[in-house]
């Protein structure tokens, strides 16, 4: 078919085809460990599910204001500049069905034909896919990993030019785990200043911190708020990946904006998504803090576990629930290596290049899931990538011989 040039680019995400190739195998009786989606493994807070349940018995099921129900605009605008130390109106939020529509309708909004936007490479494949839709050129910024995947700044510096409109920022990051430090932003935020560039910041990840850590908000620093869009959401912090609800802050006149795109595209959020929502800000927190303390118990777990195996070497993550493993002693590309493990060890896991061409020599592996199930992929892809290496210093001696 002839399709429109801003769809011929569009390619599946890899988590939903390595989930798809595990699930053919499980349908052979293989059982198979997933380690490669990012959501949560405990089920919607209850006092949530029951705020939403509610909401559909008592009626709450008919259009709604596009940008969102004044109510949860409020709590959000509260809850969200609180714990970034801004004065955020309501009328900056737009709430929508998850947070990837206030990414792409900020970007269609903000980037003209040509312009160039910078992005983190590992990163979200949703962000090169959404500048290209809006007729935008994708700039991969590379991360560094003996910075934490922090941006690599001189790449950064050399990478922006006059026609720059944007940079995506991605912290704590997806697929690596990483926190942009401050420094790094303020540098950042210099450069976006003397540009004069909009920042786009995935958040998403915010609350899903470790070791007492924070991560900051280039919104927050000097002269950052009115060139600065916050994206968060509900999904990852109160197990509501299902519910699709995510929001955008912004400043009032781009708000308006994409207020409109959200009219002409979905119309409305959920209703009952959005009482759902409003419990979740404005009811118990102690939840989340169990659920982040558990976490991070996994992450403790599988990093020393994944360092422990001969080949591999791991940073220790300091937010998302993703670790992020160098595996290029093994010699073989990333691709080959997800399919060999979940073949070899039923372990299913992303190959570091589902989120860009300088994720290659690398993993992501969530831990997101049962400390029983990490520590027998652990077991598995041990025994697996054992093999391996053997095989590749059997071949290396032979061709030495």
């Amino acid at each position: 078919m002839d399709f429109a040039e801003r769809v011929c680019h569009l390619a599946p995400e890899g988590a939903y085809h390595m989930l798809a190739r595990a699930q053919a195998l499980e349908a052979q009786g293989r059982r198979i460990i997933h380690l490669e989606i990012g959501q949560p493994d405990v089920p919607t807070f209850p006092h949530i599910a029951r705020a939403g349940i509610r909401a559909i018995e008592e009626g709450h099921t008919r259009y709604n204001p596009p940008a969102g129900l004044p109510a949860l605009r409020r709590a959000i605008a509260e809850d969200a500049g609180r714990r970034r130390g801004i004065a955020f109106r309501p009328e900056q939020v737009v709430v929508g069905p998850g947070a990837k529509p206030p990414l792409f309708f900020v970007t269609l909004a903000l980037v003209h034909p040509g312009d160039e936007v910078l992005y983190p490479d590992p990163g979200f494949p949703t962000y090169p896919a959404m500048i290209r839709v809006a007729g935008g050129v994708p700039v991969p910024v590379s991360l560094r990993e003996e910075e934490d995947f922090s941006f690599d700044l001189d790449a950064f510096d050399r990478l922006v030019t006059d026609r720059t409109r944007m940079v995506i920022l991605n912290s704590p990051s997806n697929p690596t785990g990483g926190v942009m430090s401050l420094p790094a932003l303020e540098h950042i935020a210099r450069v976006a200043r003397e540009r004069d560039l909009w920042i786009l910041s995935d958040e998403i990840y915010a609350r899903l911190v470790y070791d007492g850590r924070s991560a900051p908000s280039i919104a927050s620093l000097p002269g950052m708020a009115e060139r600065t869009v916050i994206v968060d959401g509900f999904s990852k912090t109160y197990a509501m990946t299902g519910w699709r609800l995510g929001y955008g802050i912004m400043p009032e006149p781009l708000a308006e904006r994409v207020e409109l795109l959200l009219t002409h595209s979905v119309g409305c959020t959920a209703t009952f998504t959005q009482y759902a929502g409003l419990e979740a800000l404005t009811g118990p927190q102690e939840p989340v803090e169990e659920v982040v303390a558990e976490y991070r118990r996994r992450r403790d777990v599988l990093v020393e576990g994944l360092n422990r195996i001969p080949g591999v070497r791991c940073r220790m993550p300091k937010g998302a629930f993703y670790v992020f493993p160098n595996v290029s002693a093994f010699g073989r590309s990333a691709d080959w290596l997800a399919e060999y493990l979940l073949e070899e060890a039923g372990v299913a896991v992303l190959p570091g290049t589902a989120f860009g061409a300088r994720g290659e020599g690398y993993l992501r592996l969530c831990f997101a899931n049962s400390m029983e199930n990490i520590r027998e992929a652990l077991t598995r892809m041990e025994r697996a990538l054992g093999k391996l290496k053997k095989h590749h210093r059997d071949t290396e001696g032979t061709e030495k011989g």
